[in-house]
């Protein structure tokens, strides 16, 4: 379905309207509890701003933990479009919006909003064909992806704690955009609460009840290693996003015991600890064994067959969130400075691994996320001038 911004759809109306009923900004819309005379409920405290400017674009390693609630707008430039323009006046409205000094938040205090903004392989190509970004994602096996859920031009990752704002800011975005975009596809997605796992480091459960995003780039030298680009100029402070959008078999993965499950994944259900023994942080141990000459870690578990040693790669930035629509699952999005680390990873996995058969992918991209912009570099300017 194509959005026609200066023309809201349906949906795009009942999106933001439904955002306004439940910030109480329609007349004849606010509980019992709130009206005059009778007290209120306590109001939560507002969360941190978090800056836009900077090396990187926020929305990737700030804020930390990431923010619960996500809007993934993937959306194409029309032909005789120009990126650069385009993405300096996204950029301005980004930096409105998170000041709160954009009309079009209608009132909602901006708390710890991020958006995260990416350009696909066409645009990169465009650019400079040798550039990282510049490569489309190969097809894989466990894939029904529609032709217009499978790449793009331009990624929106929109983040906060207040589930009002994505929809609503997705919405001044757009407009703003005007007809120069058409949007792909969109998915709203949810983490869950985080527990820690070690060194001051949280990280949530997926829906399939495991804590996921234990291994990562956690710190500072691994970042500068394996998430952000350290060149050529035009990308360096940026990194590469992959997204897959998967349906999960959670009744069939259910009725297995919790023994079946946690040799799925090779790590315990509950606190995340590998197979192997140790604790949530421990790293597996991949030639452990029984005494009978079995793998602790079974040959298939995930962590064994997505395992960067095994595979030769670097680390991924991982985050999953959930999904119930258009049908229960997650959304995967992943952060690494090398393609590569996520195409050898899902292939090796493609082979053998347990978890892939619980899972169809459904929407599938990749996209440069651009580096940090300013007032003096506006955003895109280092790529697209």
């Amino acid at each position: 379905m194509h959005r026609a911004v200066r023309h809201p759809s349906r949906r795009a109306f009942l999106e933001v309207t439904g955002a306004m009923v439940a910030a109480g900004l329609i007349t004849g819309c606010a509980s019992d509890s709130a009206r005059p005379g009778r007290p209120g409920p306590a109001a939560a405290a507002t969360p941190r701003p978090v800056p836009v400017t900077g090396r990187h674009q926020a929305g990737i390693t700030v804020p930390q933990p990431a923010q619960r609630n996500l809007l993934a707008v993937v959306a194409d430039l029309r032909a005789t479009v120009t990126a650069g323009p385009l993405l300096a006046e996204l950029g301005r409205t980004i930096g409105a919006l998170v000041a709160g000094d954009d009309r079009r938040l209608l009132g909602l205090p901006p708390g710890d909003l991020t958006v995260t903004v990416g350009v696909g392989p066409r645009l990169v190509r465009a650019a400079d064909a040798s550039l990282p970004g510049a490569t489309d994602l190969p097809r894989f096996s466990r894939e029904r992806i529609a032709s217009r859920a499978r790449g793009g031009d331009l990624l929106l990752q929109i983040c906060a704690s207040d589930a009002l704002l994505p929809p609503v800011v997705a919405a001044a975005l757009l407009d703003q955009a005007g007809d120069r975009v058409r949007e792909r596809w969109r998915q709203s997605a949810l983490r869950g609460v985080n527990v820690p796992i070690g060194n001051g480091l949280t990280a949530p459960r997926n829906p399939l009840g495991f804590i996921d995003g234990i291994v990562g780039p956690h710190t500072a030298a691994e970042q500068r290693r394996d998430l952000w680009l350290s060149g050529p100029p035009s990308v360096a402070g940026g990194t590469l996003a992959v997204l897959r959008r998967m349906e999960l078999d959670l009744p069939r993965f259910a009725a297995l015991s919790v023994a079946e499950q946690e040799a799925v994944f090779g790590r315990r259900r509950t606190g995340g600890a590998p197979l192997s023994g140790g604790t949530v942080g421990s790293v597996p141990d991949l030639g452990a064994k029984t005494p009978d000459g079995r793998y602790l870690v079974p040959v298939d578990a995930h962590v064994r067959r997505a395992n960067p040693t095994v595979v030769g790669t670097g680390l991924m930035l991982r985050r999953s969130y959930s999904i119930d629509e258009p049908a229960p699952g997650l959304l995967f999005i992943s952060f690494q400075n090398d393609l590569r680390t996520f195409t050898a990873t899902l292939t090796h996995m493609d082979t053998s691994d347990a978890l892939l058969r619980f899972t169809t992918t459904t929407a599938s991209a990749t996209f440069l996320i651009l580096p940090g912009f300013d007032r003096r570099h506006p955003l895109g300017s280092r790529l697209f001038g």
